[in-house]
């Protein structure tokens, strides 16, 4: 796998940590190794797992001269908070498309990223219905900008086409490399799954060098299985393609699991909450309920399941998101009753 003809800004320059958790081990008592990737602590405001897939993404803007980003994403979008970040960083405008997912989520006093997304200071942000034509929007927002005389470069939500899941791809590598120095045999990886690009990119990178990991995707947004199982085949298909590599992804290689979305995107079951709790109280770290609290759920509830095979070593990566914890305090009695407010 050659990803050094692909340009990078160089965002990611040293591999982040993988840690053993051994509270939260104990307190699962599935006879499972529970691990943690943390990609929550890759470099970018407040850290998060789109700075891997910016690093190649605002490489190819700015290799076609562009000086201003548009993007999209959901109320809370991590995937926004860091491609604004770095865009400031490289003194390109930034314009966000939010996308309520959930009518009349978006507050723009609110808190966690929609309090970033100001403070940051974002050169366009636009809020769009749950069921708008979001590549219309984008489209609509870098014509107005090319009218003004603005050479914009449209970054797909969550970075989630080939390019950007070069930057899981090198994860897979780099996963790869760390498991070799610390002699650590992982046999599954669990992310959240939502635009794809993460869960695809790790496919892609793991098929490419040959190791045997199974990743599975928990569903942070599509409700129906079968549909995200095809829009991760077709991004980790698209990125081996980009890659070079002649073959397709096996079918029982893409795994999703719907089983812990709860009500809907951006909506916390009670396993949600639990899970975040669990993490803060047994190792103090922390995910939030959109998504990696939702990926946590997931890795939990199928250990107690026996998913995993007993001595599994079992790692979860930590996408981020920690920042949209603090809108959510209400979810929380134990702490909004305590005199914090939402």
């Amino acid at each position: 796998m050659n990803l050094h003809k692909f340009p990078r800004r160089g965002y990611v320059k040293t591999p982040t940590p993988i840690e053993y958790l051994p509270r939260l081990t104990r307190a699962l008592d599935a006879g499972i190794e529970v691990y943690v990737k943390r990609d929550d602590l890759l470099p970018g405001t407040l850290g998060g797992n789109k700075t891997r897939k910016l690093d190649f993404s605002v490489a190819k803007a700015l290799s076609q001269g562009a000086d201003a980003l548009v993007t999209s994403g959901a109320v809370q979008s991590n995937h926004c908070r860091l491609t604004l970040a770095w865009a400031i960083r490289e003194g390109l405008e930034c314009h966000l498309i939010i996308e309520e997912r959930v009518p009349d989520s978006y507050d723009p006093h609110g808190s966690g990223n929609n309090f970033l997304f100001n403070l940051l200071g974002a050169a366009g942000l636009t809020v769009v219905p749950g069921n708008a034509d979001i590549q219309a929007e984008t489209q609509a927002a870098a014509e107005a900008l090319r009218k003004k005389g603005k050479k914009p470069f449209i970054i797909p939500g969550g970075a989630a086409d080939p390019v950007g899941a070069l930057g899981y791809a090198a994860c897979a590598q780099e996963i790869g490399d760390q498991m070799l120095w610390g002699q650590n045999d992982f046999s599954h990886v669990v992310c959240a799954s939502g635009s794809g690009g993460t869960q695809a990119g790790l496919l892609a990178g793991f098929s490419a060098l040959s190791t045997p990991i199974e990743v599975i995707g928990i569903n942070v947004r599509r409700a129906k299985r079968e549909d995200q199982r095809e829009v991760i085949k077709s991004l980790t298909d698209r990125t081996l393609a980009l890659l070079d590599l002649n073959y397709l992804i096996d079918d029982s290689r893409v795994i999703c699991y719907e089983n812990f979305l709860g009500p809907g995107y951006s909506l916390a079951a009670p396993a949600t909450l639990e899970a975040v709790r669990l993490l803060a109280r047994t190792e103090a770290i922390l995910v939030d309920p959109v998504y990696t609290g939702k990926a946590l759920a997931g890795l939990l509830g199928l250990a107690r399941e026996g998913f995993f095979p007993r001595g599994a070593k079992v790692l979860f990566l930590h996408t981020g998101g920690a920042p949209a914890l603090f809108s959510y305090l209400s979810s929380f009695p134990e702490v909004a009753g305590s005199g914090f407010k939402a």
